[in-house]
């Protein structure tokens, strides 16, 4: 069952309500100058909405093989387009009996374990969770830091499209804004496995890049990804750069969810989740990107850094 959050959003309705410009609900089939009544009865069904996001004939006016830019011609918002993309995945799968997935490196096999990821997307916390997550890499951050070292100060450079980078952050913000670094080298680790994973593999990491990876996740040289720590996997040996975001991502959803103040959102205690269900959080990204984004890839995200 959906939870339903007491210290900031009122119900799930309100959290997709805040991602949606006027011309989104337009193209949901509703009034824009009526958003409170809308939200109302979103509240009071959420299944009205999923059922719309869902629909058949949204999805198509919005993903064009014919036409990349369909949806930004029409006005609809990145929010909406993941959305849609999302809602319309779950309901394919739910007559499925196995989905195409990414095994390695440009190798793509039919997999027979659906039903967790029919489990996953049942929570509209969960949809939501990764419609947010896409939508947030359509503009990204970068820049730079100044940080003082033994040397004087210099400058650092991050983006939010490289790990190595974004991870440097953890050495030298402050106890407040780890939590925040933290879940957004849990997010990139999703993004990047699910959506280029080809990409990722190809890059992979060097020995110090790894060491940078493992420090950010506060796992000691030697120490692995074990027990100890709750990831359930026995550290990262043989397997490559997937593998490893894939390790380092469940750990890094984890330490943010524990870093992050009491009570926590409804919106946000999907990090938890996150810790335990990545891969499946992972494979669902791998289908939706193969049957819906593939071909749009570089023009909702540009190139992966």
């Amino acid at each position: 069952m959906d939870r339903i959050d007491q210290f900031g959003l009122r119900s799930l309705a309100d959290a997709y309500l805040r991602h949606l410009g006027d011309r989104d609900i337009e193209l949901l089939g509703g009034n824009a100058s009526r958003r409170a009544e809308l939200a109302q009865t979103w509240r009071a069904n959420p299944q009205v909405l999923a059922q719309r996001l869902s629909d058949k004939e949204l999805f198509e006016s919005l993903f064009d093989p014919e036409q990349a830019d369909r949806a930004f011609l029409i006005g609809a918002s990145p929010f909406l387009v993941f959305a849609v993309a999302v809602h319309r995945t779950q309901a394919e799968l739910g007559n499925a009996t196995y989905v195409t997935e990414w095994m390695g490196l440009r190798q793509r096999l039919p997999v027979f374990d659906v039903a967790g990821l029919r489990d996953f997307l049942d929570s509209g916390w969960r949809r939501l969770f990764l419609a947010e997550l896409l939508s947030s890499y359509t503009h990204v951050a970068s820049g730079s830091v100044m940080v003082h070292t033994q040397r004087g100060w210099r400058r650092q450079r991050f983006s939010e499209l490289d790990p190595v980078r974004l991870a440097s952050l953890m050495d030298v913000v402050s106890e407040v804004e780890r939590p925040g670094i933290l879940r957004r080298l849990g997010d990139l680790a999703l993004f990047l496995t699910g959506v280029f994973p080809d990409h990722i593999e190809r890059r992979g990491f060097g020995p110090i890049e790894e060491a940078r990876l493992m420090r950010a996740a506060s796992v000691r040289e030697g120490q692995g990804l074990g027990d100890k720590n709750r990831i359930g996997v026995a550290g990262y040996g043989s397997g490559g750069a997937v593998e490893l975001l894939e390790m380092l991502g469940k750990r890094w959803y984890q330490l943010a969810y524990e870093l992050i103040p009491r009570p926590v959102p409804a919106d946000v205690g999907v990090l938890a989740e996150l810790a335990e269900r990545f891969d499946q959080a992972r494979r669902i990204l791998n289908v939706v990107t193969e049957r819906h984004l593939f071909n749009f890839r570089e023009r909702w995200f540009g190139r992966a850094g």
